[in-house]
């Protein structure tokens, strides 16, 4: 068309005359000249410069501030001539010798410019003044410019280091604005025949000033490499090539090259050989300028999340909105050049004003531009994600560090949990959990939002600005739109809640700025050129096709709100299962063993394949839903361009020509991206918006510890602050207070009648503690001991009760805490114990005496350990037993140099012998002397010798008595008995039996001699095998041959019918040339294309269904494959595997990527075929750019999946850093230790942003290529069409659309090069995920069932058991750890096992249920275990671990998951428990079946916990009872009510095996055993026992403080 002719030949020419050449004009004219235009900018540059000048000289510099040394070389310093020393500073000041060189050839280029100015203004006024007497004042301000430009150039080589950057940067863009003058002035007229170039009179000095300003002002800057300047000049770091990489380089992406040729080389690239982290992004810098607008503790603002973001990062949201304007003028280029080729060739190569190569270098060039603004586009879109959730992932974790740790369970008992989050801890840091939670001496904490334990990690949910944990009834999914934050299910646990906002939430900032572009700037600039331009070609009927477009648009709305009910359809059945996963791997890896141990893995499986059919019934219904709003998307655009075309042919009796429908189909594929995206970004953006809300809603509304609440809201005051009286500053105590687990600790019951618990700690006088000795706080279980530390920490919400209130722990001379449930990081026994403080090898180890080992008693069992304290304890401390946990945590407090110590119930989980060491070794020690030490305790007779002050505790959490034991005593008359029957195991001898709980779940070869536990993650190198892509795509169907062979064909018909299209309206326009236009029937060939239309739908939705059909059946039989795998295998692998490596194998994305490798595969070959077809002369550069493509592909590759491997296995640390802190906030806050935490967040969120970075570096570089490659390709397709080729202008115009490199059109043929490649990419890290699975799914397997192994239906009828020479071993090459062991146990006998640590007590518990390898024979009621189907087995053997875990829900769930049994009997067995003995009918607290239980039971102290586990295993009625240390965080009488109800309460042929380290527990029972290295010393009656002289058990007794009770209770025993 003429328009686009007129409108490029119309651009303001100042001056361009179409006659010969001119001199500069001296009239007042003179400054309208183009020459004058760099002369402004010198100009501005001047001002600028003064200006900044004016600026350093108000910075004031420090005197050791030598800014143009900071990074000089040290050994430049010593150089001993002043000459060579100034030269080398000056150098390293520029930048380096390559720098100066460069701006050496600049300066040599502009003097060259400046002579020829000179020159020229002599001639000139020679000339002038023989014709009048006038100043050239054009020509004398030229030499002025070259002469600043001079100077500018001197500054650059010369100046500070604060100006000879900015000196540069002018100096460059002054010559790059002259470069381009020229090229206007004598290069565009060259592209014209009208035109003539305007400087022709100098002859060659105009092609020499143009060479010189392109050097100077194009290849110069382009090339030149930049200088490091760092962000902080006291702290310069390493830079990575991106910071001084040149212009050129970063355009392309050049500086990666050396890193992409080095994964070429080797099998695996690993971190170390990464590109350092820019300084502009580590994290410290980011949250300098992030957090001062959104931590609450900085700002007081409580504007939008989401406007803090447009505030923090407007300089990288200006950068995308001017890349994506650029890249919408650079995308007409194509189009317009199309124009005027396909116009031209229309005019039988008639000459045109404008040249046909000037289009050709437009289509070239302006695609080029269009690239690369498209790939910085991406660049700034990437970054701007990195550093924004970098933030946002600092923010919550510190604000997390903040929260007040409390336990919330949810109010549904119909329902569990909805958290969505399983992720894991991976191998590096503990497992997500909750350090001390509920300590057996604070159950009566647990109430609503307030527990009691020391630190239960379970957040609120969604609450006031107050902290009101509010009810989770509001929170159920059903009905409620996710859009609503405060009604979005955030799961109870507050690990999970964290994990959600730091994961899903985070992921729905992907591409927020990216969108935001879009959105507000992008698509409505492009929509409206497009408008114009299709305006400018087809007139108003362009109007009818927006009116088209306005009127089909509801269209995918509508469908679009129903893709969102049925995403959260989707969503809803997506929670189900993971809860329900969640219970069987999050919860750590003891609830994967309960559930192994139980024998429910069949069941547990059952339900997960009906949550996951559920699931994958909505996951197809939203999918069928994608298709059609994708077709609708595809079918619009298609339906605006019929309307305008029969418009334009019909109404406006216009003839379609192929210039008018080829470019106009250009327009036509920009509008249905638009289009296209709008429908995909705007839910996008809403769902940002949720997010921001939710953080938000986290960081204003979550309730936190006292002393950060008043800093966020600081006008709500106490009326009674916590004013400490100038008396009591050292003072540790408390007065007239109280305390509760969250502000709103009031009991409450929910609508649905689940009950919650409330717990306030009273203190109603005042309670001092004494400085420098040992108080002793006692009392019955619930009664608050725990919470009484946790108030002192300042962990509980303190409520003075009057003026003279205050609560103080004076923190100058530090605080220690061990927490009962210890808390252990992922580290080496010593890292434990140092926990960040110096080694003082003396402090530490003086002897094998000190706090480190024996005081401690730890040596013994380091010398277990290969390593020593060198060994790594793993995941939770996975290769530790409770004792040795509670007992590294105890010496953490004791090594520490804090004055102040709180000790919780430490002596809970060791037996007598350890804790009668750990009195005399360590609270005596002299490590302890004149330090203040807090110790919560039952073993009361055992440390109130050395006690100087007791606090005894009431069960309505009141202090019952303080001062002497005395006086506790004769306040509470239960006590007095504990203390009586506790006497009598105090005085066995140290040597004796430990009863520890040893032998967890590990063995020798797991001990070797570095101390590593956990196993090197399995890590492929290079692509992905076909073993395991065929692990999904072999599941598509019975016969995926036949469903690959349909698949693929109907993609290829739907592809043929797509270039068909294309063709057929080009052959429409062909026919106005050949034909009149009456003849030529609009009906018909509308008809035709719109059969096409139809028959292309048709295919693409019987593909996509099809297909859709397929990877269910694949989803579904891999993950039901997996599930099993991981349920099926050994513990011993448990141990070994971090959890976060089981849930992160559930990331299957493969499905998605291989339907888009198929479709772009098919769409690129269909491609290639149409350009050949046309123009077989190009089949050698098709397969050439297609070759050189897929080699760049290929290497790119090789790059891209070891880091994205890297990426994978830098993800999980960050989070596991989250989970294992906030699993030990409460002693993380009490050592004082949040900054040492906050900078190790900050190190793994730097090395995951350090690997995210270069990973999407590499798809920039890999993108700029191909679409270079592209657009080579498409460019000389256009020349040789257009030069050297007779086809017509409706081929011409074909060929050139469906080669054309616009991205944004999904016709274009190397556009889709790109695509596929990235496809290809993606398929092949999808296929990553495979291998994992596959990995998994050969792990060790335990036997599975078979026929045979099913026992008969009576099976068992007694709990009769006989044991022939057992042996047993926790690998095949690990050592034995049972040796031969026989022994025969009759129905209903009572057997107690003792023996000392490593003797094999918890081993013979797990070979009696074949949870390791064993020999010999064990008859389980006349069967042999070995014969028998392991959840046969398990299934009817009940085991109580000393740490029992709870699942989320009710109570009820908990003792009967799979609703089996009715109330009357899970109340029996509450009662048989001894639940109800501790707790009053009339407590509103009291715990019921409709109680809540947190996740873990973090709402329940451990002896709570454990009368549960007692009671669900006699729901169980199980022939044969384990108890393995079942009854240790259990206060003495209740322990001894438990025992009188097993006694009497269960059946006469249930066989009971009991581990105790308690002689009453196990002193009346039938037979006792006595273990020791693995073989049987002892067994047999406890009277005959007794009467062996030299026995070990009789040594016991008689040791004991109470050896007549004892001789009692086993006679008693053998009487029975």
């Amino acid at each position: 068309m003429g328009f686009a002719v007129d409108w490029f030949g119309q651009v303001p020419q100042i001056p361009l005359t179409l006659s010969s050449p001119t001199r500069p004009p001296v009239d007042g004219n003179t400054w309208s000249n183009s020459l004058a235009i760099p002369v402004y900018c010198a100009a501005l540059s001047v001002v600028l410069h003064a200006i900044s000048a004016l600026r350093d000289v108000r910075v004031k510099r420090k005197p050791d501030d030598d800014s143009d040394s900071i990074l000089e070389p040290a050994s430049l310093a010593t150089s001993p001539s002043p000459r060579v020393s100034w030269f080398r500073r000056r150098v390293n000041s520029v930048g380096g010798i390559v720098i100066v060189l460069f701006r050496l050839v600049q300066l040599l280029s502009v003097l060259a410019l400046l002579a020829l100015s000179v020159l020229s203004l002599l001639s000139t006024t020679e000339e002038l003044g023989r014709v009048q007497d006038a100043l050239p004042v054009l020509g004398l301000s030229q030499c002025f410019l070259y002469a600043y430009i001079v100077f500018l150039n001197a500054l650059s080589l010369f100046g500070s280091t604060q100006t000879n950057i900015r000196a540069f940067n002018h100096a460059s863009t002054i010559l790059a604005v002259a470069w381009g003058v020229y090229m206007y002035r004598d290069v565009w007229p060259l592209a014209t025949i009208d035109l003539a170039p305007e400087d022709t009179s100098e002859g060659v000095v105009m092609w020499a000033k143009l060479g010189l300003l392109s050097l100077s002002g194009v290849i110069v800057p382009l090339l030149s490499p930049r200088k490091y300047v760092p962000i902080d000049p006291k702290a310069p770091t390493e830079p990575p090539p991106e910071q001084t990489a040149c212009i050129l380089s970063g355009l392309f992406y050049a500086y990666l090259e050396p890193l992409i040729w080095l994964a070429w080389k080797l099998p695996r690239l690993t971190f170390d050989v990464l590109p350092q982290l820019a300084d502009y992004d580590h994290l410290k810098n980011l949250v300098g300028r992030a957090f001062p607008h959104l931590d609450p503790l900085q700002t007081r603002s409580r504007r939008h999340l989401g406007l803090s973001f447009i505030r923090i990062f407007w300089v990288e949201l200006c950068n995308l909105a001017a890349m994506s304007i650029t890249a919408v003028v650079g995308a007409f280029a194509a189009p317009i050049s199309i124009n005027n080729l396909l116009l031209y060739l229309e005019s039988g190569k008639a000459e045109s004003r404008i040249k046909p190569w000037f289009w050709i270098a437009l289509f070239l060039f302006g695609r080029v531009f269009k690239d690369v603004s498209d790939q910085w586009f991406l660049y700034y879109s990437t970054r701007l994600n990195v550093r924004f959730q970098a933030v946002i992932t600092e923010l919550v974790f510190e604000h997390a560090l903040r929260i007040r740790m409390k336990a919330d369970t949810e109010s549904s008992s119909a329902a569990p949990s909805n958290a969505t989050t399983a992720v894991g801890t991976p191998d590096n840091a503990s497992q997500l959990g909750v350090e001390g939670e509920g300590s057996e001496s604070g159950d009566a904490e647990a109430g609503h939002s307030a527990t009691a334990s020391s630190s239960t990690a379970v957040a609120p949910t969604s609450g006031s600005a107050k902290g009101k944990a509010k009810s989770t009834s509001e929170e159920q999914p059903k009905g409620v739109e996710p859009e609503k934050p405060v009604k979005k299910a955030t799961g109870g646990h507050l690990v999970g809640r964290i994990n959600n906002l730091v994961t899903s939430d985070l992921n729905n900032f992907e591409g927020l700025g990216m969108n935001l572009v879009f959105f507000t700037i992008e698509s409505p600039f492009q929509v409206m050129l497009c408008i114009t331009y299709l305006y400018q070609i087809l007139g108003w009927s362009a109007l009818v096709g927006l009116a088209t477009m306005l009127i089909t648009l509801p269209l995918p709305g509508w469908i679009t709100r129903h893709i969102q009910g049925a995403q959260r359809e989707k969503m809803k059945r997506t929670d189900s299962r993971v809860q329900t996963v969640t219970e069987t791997r999050l919860r750590v890896m003891g609830v994967i063993r309960m559930i192994k141990l139980f024998g429910w893995e069949p069941r547990i499986t059952e339900q997960l394949d009906k949550k996951r059919e559920e699931e994958l019934k909505a996951l197809r219904k939203s999918k069928l839903l994608s298709m059609s709003i994708m077709l609708c998307n595809s079918l619009i655009p298609i339906l605006i361009m019929l309307s305008t075309f029969f418009t334009y042919t019909v109404f406006m009796k216009k003839q379609l020509t192929a210039s008018r429908v080829f470019s106009s189909m250009a327009v036509f594929d920009m509008l249905r991206i638009d289009i296209h995206a709008s429908f995909f970004i705007v839910p996008m953006l809403v769902n940002a918006k949720v997010s921001f809300e939710r953080i938000a809603d986290f960081l204003w509304n979550t309730e936190l510890i006292d002393d950060f609440e008043s800093k966020r809201v600081p006008e709500e005051e106490e009326i009674w602050p916590n004013t400490i009286p100038d008396d009591r500053k050292n003072v540790v105590g408390i007065r007239h207070a109280s305390f509760t687990w969250s502000k709103d600790g009031v009991p409450s019951v929910t609508p649905g009648g689940t009950r919650k618990r409330a717990f306030v700690l009273s203190v109603d006088e005042e309670l001092t503690f004494q400085r420098g000795k040992l108080n002793l706080v006692i009392g019955p279980t619930g009664s608050g001991k725990t919470s009484l530390l946790m108030a002192l920490l300042g962990e509980m919400h303190y409520i003075p009760s009057g003026p003279d209130s205050y609560m103080n722990l004076p923190r100058e001379g530090g605080v220690a805490y061990a927490a009962q449930e210890s808390w252990v990081q992922n580290e080496t026994i010593r890292n434990n114990i140092l926990f960040g403080a110096p080694y003082d090898e003396v402090r530490y180890n003086k002897g094998k005496a000190t706090t480190g080992s024996s005081n401690c008693a730890l040596k013994r069992d380091l010398s277990l350990f290969d390593a020593g304290d060198q060994t790594e304890v793993g995941e939770k401390g996975i290769t530790l037993s409770g004792g040795q946990k509670a007992r590294i945590t105890l010496a953490r407090a004791v090594y520490s140099d804090a004055e102040i110590l709180l000790l919780d119930d430490i002596l809970a989980a060791l037996d007598v012998h350890t804790s009668k060491w750990i009195v005399d070794k360590c609270l005596k020690g002299d490590l302890l002397q004149g330090r203040t030490v807090i110790l919560v305790t039952h073993n009361v007779a055992m440390v109130s010798p050395i006690a100087d002050f007791v606090v005894s505790m009431g069960s309505d959490g009141r202090i019952l008595s303080q001062g002497s034991l005395l006086s506790a005593l004769e306040r509470d008359s239960k006590l007095m008995q504990e203390l009586r029957e506790e006497q009598e195991e105090i005085k066995k001898a140290e040597g004796e039996i430990d009863a520890d709980d040893e032998d967890k779940f590990e063995d020798d070869a797991a001990k070797q001699a570095t101390g590593k536990l956990v196993v090197a993650e399995e890590m492929e190198d290079g692509h992905v095998g076909w073993s395991a892509l065929k692990l999904f795509l072999g599941n598509m169907s019975k016969r995926p041959y036949v469903f690959w062979l349909v698949y693929v064909g109907t993609h290829a018909v739907r592809q043929c019918i797509n270039n068909f299209q294309t063709w057929y309206l080009g052959h429409w326009a062909s026919q106005y040339e050949t034909h009149p236009a009456e003849e030529v029937s609009v009906a018909h060939y509308l008809s035709v294309y719109a059969s096409c239309v139809l028959l292309f739908i048709a295919a693409a939705a019987f593909a996509v269904t099809y297909y859709v059909n397929g990877s269910m059946r694949a989803a579904r039989i891999v993950h039901k494959q997996l599930i099993v795998s991981v349920l099926g295998t050994t513990l011993r692998w448990l141990d070994k595997t971090p959890t976060a490596r089981i849930i992160t194998r559930l990331d299957n994305r493969i499905a998605r990527s291989t339907e888009l490798l198929v479709e772009v595969t098919l769409f690129m070959l269909v491609r290639v075929l149409a350009i050949i077809l046309f123009s077989p002369v190009f089949i050698f550069p098709a397969i050439f750019i297609m070759s050189v493509s897929a080699l760049c592909g290929h290497i790119f590759m090789k790059a891209q999946l070891s880091v994205k491997r890297e990426l994978s296995n830098h993800k999980a640390p960050v989070l596991a850093h989250f989970g294992a802190t906030i699993s030990g906030i409460t002693s993380v806050r009490a050592y004082g230790a949040q900054e040492a935490f906050k900078k190790e967040a900050y190190r793994r969120i730097d090395k995951l942003t350090r690997v995210t970075v270069t990973h999407w570096n590499l798809n920039r570089w890999i993108g700029s290529r191909i679409d270079l490659f592209a657009c080579l390709f498409s460019t000389s397709l256009a020349l040789y069409l257009t030069y050297f080729s007779d086809m017509s202008a409706a081929n011409t115009g074909f060929s050139l659309t469906v080669a054309r490199s616009d991205t944004g059109a999904k016709a274009a043929f190397s556009a889709v090069i790109n695509q596929a490649i990235r496809i290809f990419n993606e398929f092949e890290i999808s296929g990553n995920s495979l291998e994992r699975i596959q990995q998994y799914l050969q792990i060790e397997q335990e036997p599975k069932p078979t026929p045979d192994g099913v026992p008969p239906a009576y099976w068992p009828a007694s709990g009769q058991l006989e044991v022939n020479k057992l042996s047993a071993r926790y690998s095949p090459e690990g050592p034995k750890v049972l040796h031969e062991i026989s022994f025969e146990v009759k129905a209903g006998e009572r057997v107690g096992i003792v023996g000392r640590t490593g003797s094999g007590k918890s081993s013979l518990t797990l070979a009696l249920l074949r949870c390791i390898l064993i020999e010999g024979n064990v008859r389980y009621d006349g069967l042999p275990t070995d014969k028998i189907n392991l959840d046969a087995l398990r299934s009817n053997i009940t085991i109580i671990p000393q740490v029992p875990e709870l699942l989320s829900g009710t109570l009820r769930q908990n003792l009967d998951p799979f609703s089996e049994h009715d109330d009357a009997v899970l109340n029996d067995a509450l009662r048989s428990a001894g639940l109800f003995s501790l707790q009053d009918e009339n407590d509103q607290s009291r715990i019921t079946l409709d109680s809540e239980i947190a996740g873990g039971g973090a709402n329940l102290s451990v002896g709570q916990r454990q009368i549960l586990a007692l009671a669900r295993a006699i729901v169980r009625q199980s022939k044969l009872l384990i108890l393995d240390e079942a009854t240790s965080a259990i206060d003495y009488e209740t322990d001894t009510i438990i025992q009188t109800s097993l006694r009497t309460e269960l059946g006469k042929d249930v066989t009971l095996l009991t581990v105790a380290h308690r002689l009453q527990t196990i002193m009346d029972s039938d037979k006792i055993m006595v273990l020791d290295a693995g073989r049987i010393v002892e067994f047999g009656k406890p009277s005959e026992l007794l009467h062996k002289e030299d026995g070990m058990l009789r040594a016991l007794v008689e040791e004991s403080g109470d050896k007549e009770k004892l001789y009692k209770m086993a006679m008693g025993g053998a009487s029975s």
